[in-house]
């Protein structure tokens, strides 16, 4: 067994290119995407995916959500616009400016500090304008009153508008009469900004429910955030509108085989009993890998193309699974926990559902314990190693 038999995340760099395409497919030729790979690039690896896009000529840049996520970029070699969407502490404004980094700007105080710090470093802020038309989490509400300090901000010395944009609270459902609500009030906005004789290059508002399904969101550049990693927004998105593949698989391999008989308890508590003679397998993972808790007795792994059901509580780093109708399981099988294995498949939005999160949760918790292993067209081409000692 290699030194990745305990756990590891196989992400498939090829299918992130086929999502990628995908997503250029569905929307206006020349509407640039803004890869959001916040959060490691939602636990699938920030740096190796930003490198396998960065050269494609309708990839604007990258969207993070803290300055140390965009300083890993910049310091990874990544050249194209990074956009820090979250707050940013003072103490980070010229760290920001020096990296060519751009913050989202909501507050006058917050331009004047930006205008100021960049005087002092000799380099040109460019910035993004958060709006908020009805997420009611950051950015400036359309009114006049709003639309005036913007202009001043504009107005500041080094300050450099590149663009705005809004964030969708409900494109993911099925009713898109909110989210249509919302653009008219962008638009008002950005028609608000143009009266007062500023033109902003990049508008965008489309997240990946609206790069699925509402063309008209589309603007100067959409924000490509679950989908890009091959997963749903929600259930409620048409899941034919976009040719996506998941980009990450969950393996790992059996730890022990046991036979039990039956009335015997399993894991802490003793939730689960064995109603027959029974064989267990016990896997070397649990909630301290991201691999939640919520699965006891509800979630199922796949071995030798079977499933095979979680028994008891999921534990810190193990949990067991039933394998007596599994013929021939023996330590140092394959076990897959995320992805296909035959015929069949787990996937991210059924652990998600059965765990109580959803997709965009269990892949962003992964632990740190798990290596992520990179593959383009089947072949293995690096490793993303948390806790390699060299």
């Amino acid at each position: 067994m290699n030194k990745h038999s305990r756990v590891c995340a196989n992400i498939d760099l090829s299918a992130i290119m086929h999502n990628m395409e995908a997503m250029h497919q569905n929307i206006d030729p020349n509407t640039k995407i803004m890869a959001v790979i916040k959060a490691d690039g939602y636990g699938h690896g920030a740096v190796p995916i930003a490198k396998e896009i960065e050269h494609l000529d309708y990839v604007y840049g990258y969207a993070a959500a803290t300055v140390e996520e965009g300083m890993i970029l910049r310091n990874n070699g990544i050249q194209k616009p990074i956009l820090i969407l979250g707050y940013i502490f003072p103490d980070q404004y010229e760290e920001v400016i020096q990296a060519e980094i751009c913050p989202s700007v909501f507050t006058l105080e917050m331009a004047e500090e930006l205008s100021a710090a960049a005087e002092k470093v000799g380099i040109d802020c460019r910035m993004h304008f958060a709006v908020d038309t009805g997420m009611s989490r950051i950015g400036y509400q359309v009114t006049e009153e709003a639309a005036d300090e913007m202009a001043q901000i504009a107005k500041l010395p080094h300050m450099i508008v590149e663009g705005i944009f809004t964030h969708f609270a409900k494109a993911d459902e099925y009713d898109k009469t909110f989210t249509k609500e919302q653009i008219q009030k962008f638009r008002k906005m950005i028609a608000m900004m143009e009266d007062r004789g500023v033109s902003i290059p990049v508008k965008h508002c489309s997240n990946s429910a609206g790069i699925a399904e509402i063309r008209e969101a589309n603007m100067d550049m959409v924000r490509a955030g679950i989908t890009l990693y091959g997963l749903w927004p929600s259930e409620e998105v048409d899941q034919n509108s976009l040719d996506l593949k998941p980009v990450m698989e969950l393996k790992t391999h059996v730890a022990y085989v046991k036979d039990l008989e039956a009335g015997r308890a399993i894991s802490y508590g003793g939730t689960f009993i064995t109603k027959r003679d029974s064989r267990i397998a016990t896997i070397p993972v649990g909630y301290a890998d991201g691999y939640c808790r919520g699965l006891s007795n509800t979630g199922s792994v796949l071995i030798h193309g079977k499933r095979a059901p979680i028994c008891g509580r999921v534990c810190m780093d193990q949990f067991m699974v039933d394998v007596t109708d599994i013929p021939d399981v023996k330590i140092g099988d394959e076990v897959t926990l995320i992805g296909r294995d035959g015929d069949e498949v787990i996937t991210m939005e059924e652990v998600g559902s059965l765990s109580g999160r959803f997709n965009y949760e269990f892949v962003c918790v992964l632990g740190k314990r798990i290596p992520r292993v990179f593959y383009r067209d089947g072949k293995r081409i690096a490793s993303q190693e948390y806790f390699d000692e060299e």
